[in-house]
């Protein structure tokens, strides 16, 4: 069962020019971490990817996640959540051009590449740590 986003982490974690640190653990157990656009939606934090990327080699092989998100305006202030990532297709195009008019301004995302296919993941929080009003 996934913790619920606390309102404060939601309010970050939607903030335009809030980005998000992934860390993932590579086969020989060494950490990738990788900068991404995220969202809160439907009450979960997620974010997008594509097929063949590293992150989704190493979660497709152990969904543990670590997600990291900066307050852009105030530094000192972070979330860090730690889980379970889901990896589904579905809605995932749908979900980048979301992310790209968040981050971009424009309506679609500019980076597609016939040759991937965009995944959607969902993290399951069972942990939230950092510096912020999320933390009791």
């Amino acid at each position: 069962m996934s913790l619920p986003l606390p309102p404060a982490a939601r309010d970050l974690i939607n903030k335009p020019t809030a980005h998000a640190l992934v860390v993932t653990t590579n086969k020989d157990g060494s950490p990738h971490a990788t900068l991404v656009w995220v969202e809160e939606h439907d009450g979960r934090l997620t974010f997008n990817t594509a097929t063949g990327r590293r992150k989704w080699f190493n979660l497709r092989r152990n969904p543990h996640i670590l997600v990291v998100v900066q307050d852009p305006a105030a530094p000192g202030t972070y979330a860090v959540f730690e889980g379970t990532a889901t990896l589904s297709e579905e809605g995932a195009n749908e979900q980048i051009d979301r992310l790209s008019k968040k981050y971009t301004g424009r309506e679609t995302y500019d980076g597609y590449n016939e040759r991937e296919r965009r995944v959607s993941i969902r993290v399951d929080i069972a942990k939230i740590a950092g510096v912020g009003p999320w933390i009791d």
